[in-house]
């Protein structure tokens, strides 16, 4: 039996599907931007601020989203964890794919968004960072109390004897092992999708040659993130948790929630009667639990806060 047909991995593989599909539609209506901006203003002004960034911080940066406005969910299904840990054929051909759209990723700086983070972060007005991002953008600006939820693709792990190597490491030994490859391959940098990789023709799939594991020789490597189908680590859980307890409020920028690992901070801030407020340009899963609701492009929202904090 295919490892894929086992009930527990298919049944993982289901549900991880069904989350990849999950549309977000509106559950509350926006507020007029003068409210909630005046209300998550009050938020940063009581000060120990807890945000949660989301794909809609680091769209200005030049790295897609999944599920905004101009998302790639319509046309591009992430693998799950299951697909990736089960087929290696799949796990060749994202490495392949990975190999060329890592480089446009790689590439990426700042932008306006997580400059003004940081420097509110500096300014004593924000507490910390939960990111779903694996971009490593809001350690670039200078955020320093930063949780990756998701990981960071600046690193690989071995899903056979758990070996960390650099992505830089990795690449290397990938460019030596393909030589002249991402010259030769043709690509929109603009089709590159949210998990770092590009449409490739299986022409090309089949001429990437992959490179083992430095320690264990296995070629089950796999990029430090959490894919659908797969779950936080528990550390991380644990730290974004202890950071939302003490955190007077929560702001959530640029992100739909469609995963429960981002939506659960908005369920536990109502709970502990903390106010919330979403950033987003569009519909969240959170909008009906939020007390502010602004609409906006996530950097043009955040220069007009912090030039009037």
């Amino acid at each position: 039996m295919n490892s894929l047909q086992h009930p527990a991995i298919a049944g993982a593989h289901a549900a991880a599907l069904r989350s990849i599909a999950r549309e977000v539609t509106e559950t509350a209506e926006p507020q007029p931007p003068g409210v909630a901006r005046k209300g998550i203003l009050g938020m940063l002004g009581e000060r120990a601020v807890l945000v949660v960034t989301g794909a809609g911080v680091s769209t200005a940066s030049g790295i897609p989203d999944y599920r905004g406005p101009q998302g790639s969910w319509r046309k591009h299904r992430p693998m799950t964890y299951q697909e990736f840990r089960h087929d290696p054929a799949a796990r060749h051909r994202y490495w392949a794919r990975s190999f060329i759209g890592w480089r446009h990723l790689n590439r990426a700086e700042p932008n306006r968004a997580h400059r003004i983070i940081a420097d509110l972060e500096r300014r004593g007005y924000i507490a910390g960072v939960v990111t779903q991002n694996v971009d490593g953008l809001h350690a670039a600006a200078g955020t320093n109390n930063l949780v990756t939820l998701h990981g960071d693709l600046d690193r690989v792990v071995c899903l056979n004897c758990g070996n960390l190597e650099a992505r830089r490491s990795l690449d290397a030994r990938l460019s030596e092992a393909n030589p002249g490859y991402s010259e030769a391959v043709s690509h929109d940098p603009a089709a590159v999708n949210p998990d770092g990789d590009v449409e490739l023709d299986e022409h090309w799939v089949g001429r990437f040659v992959m490179v083992p594991c430095l320690v264990c020789g296995s070629d089950a490597l796999k990029p430090d993130v959490v894919y659908f189908g797969e779950s936080v680590p528990l550390e991380r859980k644990q730290r974004a948790t202890a950071m939302l307890a003490s955190a007077r409020s929560l702001l959530v920028l640029g992100s739909s929630l469609a995963v429960m690992s981002g939506f659960r901070f908005v369920l536990d801030a109502v709970r502990e009667g903390k106010p919330v407020g979403i950033v987003n340009q569009g519909p969240t899963r959170g909008d009906s639990r939020a007390d502010w609701r602004w609409r906006a492009d996530v950097g043009e929202a955040l220069g007009e806060l912090s030039a009037a904090l």
